[in-house]
């Protein structure tokens, strides 16, 4: 069942991965489609992120009042529903629109998924159950470059959300007849006020920092919006504090390495969220690919991802969690950072060889940061303890790719001309640079931390 269950439910997140990396290696053929810039195709990014930002906050309510299996299986019927609105998409106005529906779907399937695996699965095995679930979902990023890019090469970008369906349909029927997983029931009721509050705050953090580095619009809506989010943010935090079943519970930061997860995964998570926008951007309009050759070359990090797989739990019960992800995220971002080294001149062959070794890096660090926040958490509380991870990863996720576009927006500003290759190799120098501070995050932890989960302690009793 270890084994099963997972996989699975890592249908959502081979969804979602491979969606992501198909739309990035896309960008260009759709912008040039439907009469828009590529960088202004990032408002339709952040459209998708803002749908995320207020509907997962509401995620563990409706898994616990209405029962996670339901809501995973509604979750992915919508997000089907939105990959054929956005494969119809003739204008920016209509793609963005569509891509924040499928965002709902995506808000809910993927922390729902997760929560599922974290209720079915002993402590002790989470880390072997978290690498399961993740191998279907890296084959996302691998097949995405390339089957992106040779649609979109040769035959129409339209087809690329097309994928999504029969892998969605067959997900259903699948957690519809292998799925056996206890229902937990709550009659709590909704937290609407914190609902609200909660959704300004993000949607309007999130929409803000795209906006301030969206050439499509007025920066002062960017400021405005971010400020709005910002004084949400802190309105919550007191609401919070007042209720007593609040729907995002602060209080949970109280545990320790459920602290330590989040913020250093929240560190690591820039630079990883901003690679899909920069790295295709960088090889279609910097080095003059096609997407199919640029897809070619980027699904290289999803393999070193999926070999990773077979040796992370190994990997962290011999060293623990605070030396492994300290390791992984701290050179996860000088890799990041080292892609900014790449110009015309640099072999195909090294390119392949740094996004391969970086893949293994994130693929590891994911494995063991994703169980480490659940070390010192209950099962009472972890609906809410998804659902505040899923925040903040998307949350870091669009702060890198707001972060990554501002900096192309300002270096061609500066410069008074179009984007160059220069300017995509600051970005990533920024943002690795963000990604490696995560490992002093974890350095700082005792080296038994989650050794619960890990079994680094076991192993040494063993030794001894």
């Amino acid at each position: 069942m270890i084994r099963v269950t997972p996989l699975i439910l890592a249908v959502a997140l081979f969804m979602e991965q491979m969606d992501s990396t198909v739309i990035a290696t896309s960008l260009p053929a759709i912008a040039a489609d439907i009469g828009t810039q590529p960088i202004a195709l990032k408002l339709a990014l952040t459209a998708y992120f803002v749908a995320l930002a207020i509907f997962i906050p509401i995620s563990g309510w409706m898994a616990d009042r209405f029962g996670a299996k339901n809501i995973f299986r509604i979750a992915i019927g919508v997000f089907m529903l939105g990959s054929l609105a956005c494969s119809f998409s003739f204008s920016l106005e209509t793609f963005v629109l569509s891509r924040f529906f499928q965002g709902i779907g995506s808000s809910m399937m993927t922390p729902v998924g997760r929560l599922l695996l974290v209720r079915s699965t002993p402590r002790n095995e989470l880390v072997s159950a978290m690498a399961w679930l993740t191998i279907p979902a890296l084959l996302g990023p691998l097949t995405g470059p390339l089957i992106g890019g040779f649609l979109t090469t040769y035959l129409s970008w339209h087809w690329i959300f097309w994928i999504n369906i029969p892998i969605g349909i067959a997900g259903i029927i699948l957690v519809g007849i292998f799925l056996k997983v206890p229902e937990e029931r709550s009659q709590r009721r909704l937290d609407f006020r914190g609902f609200l509050i909660a959704a300004v705050a993000f949607s309007g953090t999130v929409f803000g920092l795209s906006v301030v580095s969206l050439p499509a619009l007025p920066i002062v809506y960017g400021y405005a919006t971010l400020a709005v989010g910002l004084a949400a943010g802190v309105l919550y935090f007191v609401h919070a504090r007042r209720t007593q079943h609040p729907l995002l519970d602060p209080h949970l930061f109280r545990h320790k390495l459920f602290r330590s997860a989040v913020i250093g995964g929240s560190f690591f998570r820039i630079g990883v969220g901003a690679v899909p926008f920069l790295l295709p951007l960088m090889l279609q309009l910097g080095f003059g690919m096609t997407p199919f050759q640029s897809g070619a070359i980027t699904f290289v990090s999803a393999i070193g991802a999926i070999m990773s797989k077979f040796l992370a739990e190994k990997v962290y019960a011999r060293f623990g969690f605070p030396r492994t992800l300290g390791f992984a995220s701290f050179f996860g971002g000088v890799l990041i950072a080292a892609q900014g080294l790449f110009d015309t001149a640099t072999p195909v062959l090294v390119i392949m060889v740094v996004l391969l070794l970086g893949g293994v890096l994130r693929s590891v660090f994911f494995t063991g940061a994703n169980a480490l926040g659940y070390a010192d958490v209950g099962d009472a509380e972890a609906s809410q303890a998804t659902a505040i991870v899923a925040v903040a990863q998307q949350l870091s996720v669009a702060f890198g790719v707001a972060v990554a576009g501002a900096i192309l927006e300002a270096s061609t500003q500066m410069r008074g001309s179009q984007l160059q290759l220069v300017d995509f190799q600051i970005a990533f120098f920024v943002v690795g640079g963000l990604s490696a501070l995560a490992g002093f995050i974890y350095w700082r932890l005792p080296v038994d931390a989650g050794s619960n989960v890990s079994g680094h302690k076991a192993m040494a009793t063993q030794k001894e």
